[in-house]
């Protein structure tokens, strides 16, 4: 017998959790959590076994097609890109600690080399995560003299970058270029930092690239742009946002993932050689992280070459896909909020617990998608996220908008 933390004895082998523990801290979890519940909110891990690109079993023997991955080029189960990751055990399972210190595999700064060639920049710096490229580069660069102006519906990572940088942010709505220059003329900070999602995660739609780009060099700002989904799907090349818009040279820092069409895990930043060479000594994220195992960085350094030789041909699978799923879901008057470019397909249903329902119906009929609540999106416009990718077969795209439609017209209703 052992003792926890009240002094109560428990068997050998028992997990305590904060239940256990008389404290206040343990208290407010218990209420902050059955509130969590009684609001629709709470959220479990489902584990998940794929056998494809879109294909995956849960622990229960249940088979379902996914729509709710970021996969949008269907370039997990490549070939190339696992054979890439198998051959990279040779060099071990993992990196064991920070790139500086510990050094980096070969594969590392050749991705990074063609990373900044992909996105028309001087140098890429890779980080462990995209979550954490936006913390390392605006804690890097912004100081609390300075301003950052940050688009409303910007990603977590680049809203938790600017609290933990400190600096002065200033929030614009969404897309509102009018209220952004507003702010501009009137910030007194010498440095000005302009950042924005490229495509907006959660609506699917594209930043106003150009107008952004006018405003900053009125302005003599700096412009990052968060590329994570739009690399794959924007642009001729699938280079992303600057190379839809044909402004390749127009912007200081791109930030991007290596988690999505680039089918790995990690991020990066692509700039100017000096703002990498920055960062790569003052980004404590880069700096105190441990790097990317040599299996995450072969499959990613893979995925861009086929994204590079291949990508005009995944990208035109990508559209079909996605304009055949908005066609029918049109069709069957089922609300969707599309920009008609991305492969993100927000389906509007407003209530927390009724886009949980549907979300559960959809499971019973073989079929993920994403219901996202607060605080993910703002309250009263939850919605499903459904995405689109190169490798769902068109079979797939039908049996899931009929599956949805009689979903939709059951749940709604009540």
């Amino acid at each position: 017998m052992i003792e926890n933390l009240s002094g109560k004895s428990v068997q050998d082998g028992t997990v305590l959790s904060a239940n256990h523990i008389d404290n206040p801290l343990a208290m407010r979890v218990k209420q902050e959590l059955t509130e969590i519940k009684r609001a629709g909110l709470y959220r479990n891990v489902t584990d998940l076994l794929y056998t494809d690109a879109t294909t995956a079993w849960d622990r229960q023997g249940n088979k379902f097609i996914v729509f709710s991955n970021n996969n949008y080029l269907g370039l997990t189960f490549d070939p190339r890109v696992t054979e890439a990751a198998a051959g990279a055990l040779r060099e071990g399972v993992g990196s064991t600690g920070s790139r500086l210190t510990t050094g980096g595999v070969f594969a590392a700064s050749e991705l990074e080399r063609e990373l900044a060639r992909f996105k028309h920049a001087e140098a890429a710096l890779l980080f462990n995560t995209g979550y954490m490229t936006n913390l390392g580069v605006l804690y890097g660069l912004a100081r609390p003299c300075d301003t950052v102006f940050s688009d409303a519906l910007n990603h977590a990572s680049i809203i938790d970058g600017c609290r933990i940088s400190r600096c002065r942010t200033e929030i614009y709505r969404h897309n509102d270029m009018n209220e952004l220059e507003q702010k501009l003329q009137a910030c007194e900070t010498d440095v000005k930092i302009i950042v924005t999602d490229g495509v907006f995660s959660m609506d699917g739609d594209i930043a106003n690239l150009p107008e952004l780009v006018r405003l900053k060099e009125k302005y003599n700002a700096i412009l990052i742009v968060d590329d994570a989904h739009a690399v794959g799907v924007l642009g001729k090349d699938g280079a992303g946002t600057a190379s839809h818009y044909h402004l390749e040279t127009s912007i200081d820092l791109q930030v991007g993932t290596l988690s999505k069409s680039l089918a790995s895990v990690g991020g990066y930043v692509a700039g100017s050689k000096i703002l990498i060479e920055y960062l790569r000594n003052k980004s404590r994220p880069f700096i105190f992280s441990t790097f990317l195992s040599p299996a995450d960085t072969a499959a990613a350094k893979a995925a861009l070459g086929i994204l590079r030789t291949e990508g005009r041909a995944l990208l035109q699978k990508l559209q079909r896909n996605t304009k055949q799923m908005c066609q029918l879901l049109r069709k069957a008057e089922i609300p969707i909020s599309h920009s008609g470019v991305t492969p993100i397909i927000p389906i509007l249903v407003g209530d927390a617990a009724k886009a949980t329902k549907i979300d559960f119906a959809l499971r019973e009929r073989g079929i993920l998608l994403s219901a996202i609540r607060p605080p993910t999106v703002a309250p009263g416009t939850s919605r499903l996220r459904l995405t689109v990718t190169a490798a769902h077969t068109e079979e797939q795209i039908v049996y899931t908008a009929m599956e949805l439609q009689n979903v939709w017209e059951t749940c709604m209703q009540k």
